[in-house]
């Protein structure tokens, strides 16, 4: 057993550049453990950083300079960004408080259409059951709505902070498309000399995290907009609420679709009941979800989907327990490192002359 563990060792750890490698991946993620909270807006900026990198490149080869390029790519998105919210978040806010008054008609409808159910299907439902799902679904309501005059309090609380984070991004933002090239050399110098096989991935992942960030913008922005047509077409209520949901939904693969699904199920069935609106409004639903999973991602994506989607489930799970919304964000590009990581490890009895 010592002897297997001990040709193990050199075959996997003998190689400087994969002792390298480890340090830099063993330190990277020890930071980002540690200091995740401390450093949220600088990994906002570099999300947006990344995404900015294409338009701020293209105006430098039309001649601008690296500087005045990032300025005006900054200002321009920044514009779009405020029109966006200034339109969009006001009133998907409204419906969403809307939403939470009608939550208890919703329950009483919820309630009467189940309550139905075991005379229609004595043999599969409970009356009793019914009764006492409908119980916990109030004491939910309950909960949800304590819990969101709590967090509205404590967003209160944090405006001074997000005040700062909205005038600390865009700056670091800035800085980092201007000065990328200084920071990447920077950053080499501190690292282990022997980085031949970090180097390689890098390259890769660079590339992997580039495409990857700005294909889950764009398909947040087409899900939402396709599905919100969706319901706008069908006088869906909260339309404009739950396409917000709903795009938002893609930056957890599979388990998002799942979650939303629930209040588009519910609001749906509240206002038409089960007839004919309600099985069109599903089926639409569906089938946007369908194109999303079937068609979108593998174009945006083309790369990153050859994860097995177990594989990308349980990096959901797994970095998301690690690191929060950061670690939903980037489970995909993170699965992928992974994957590159084991492929360029070095795999040669190298030291196997030394026995």
């Amino acid at each position: 057993m010592l002897d297997m563990l001990v040709r193990w060792y050199r075959r996997r750890f003998t190689d400087p550049q994969a002792v390298a490698l480890l340090i830099i991946l063993v330190g990277g993620f020890g930071i980002i453990y540690f200091f995740n909270g401390i450093l949220a807006p600088l990994l906002v900026a570099i999300v947006l950083a990344y995404l900015l990198e294409w338009p701020t490149n293209k105006l430098q080869q039309m001649g601008l300079s690296r500087g005045l390029a990032a300025s005006g790519v900054i200002i321009l998105f920044g514009g779009v960004m405020c029109v966006t919210f200034l339109i969009v978040m006001p009133a998907a806010w409204q419906q969403g408080v809307n939403l939470l008054t009608d939550l208890p008609n919703m329950l009483n409808r919820f309630h009467d259409f189940a309550a139905g159910l075991p005379a229609r299907y004595p043999e599969l439902m409970d009356a009793g059951i019914i009764d006492l799902i409908a119980e916990n679904l109030r004491l939910k309501l309950v909960g949800l709505a304590d819990s969101v005059v709590k967090y509205s309090m404590a967003s209160l609380m944090g405006l001074l902070t997000l005040a700062i984070y909205l005038i600390l991004v865009p700056l670091m933002v800035f800085f980092l498309l201007k000065d990328k090239k200084q920071m990447i050399y920077a950053v080499r110098r501190v690292l282990p000399r022997n980085r031949g096989l970090a180097g390689k991935v890098w390259l890769e992942m660079n590339q992997q995290i580039t495409n990857y960030i700005r294909g889950k913008v764009l398909e947040i922005v087409i899900v939402g907009v396709a599905t919100y047509l969706v319901f706008w077409f069908m006088d869906m209520r909260y339309s404009l609420l739950l396409a917000v949901l709903v795009g938002i939904s893609v930056l957890i693969p599979y388990i998002g679709a799942v979650l939303v699904t629930v209040p588009v199920f519910m609001v749906a069935l509240f206002q038409w009941g089960v007839g004919p609106d309600f099985w069109s409004l599903i089926i639409a639903y569906l089938v946007v979800q369908g194109l999303d999973s079937n068609l979108l991602v593998p174009f945006l994506f083309s790369e990153a989907v050859n994860l097995h989607p177990l594989v990308i489930i349980l990096s959901v799970v797994i970095f998301g327990g690690l690191w929060g919304f950061w670690g939903v964000f980037f489970a995909i590009p993170l699965a992928t490192l992974v994957k590159a990581v084991i492929h360029v490890w070095p795999d040669d009895l190298i030291a196997e002359n030394l026995d």
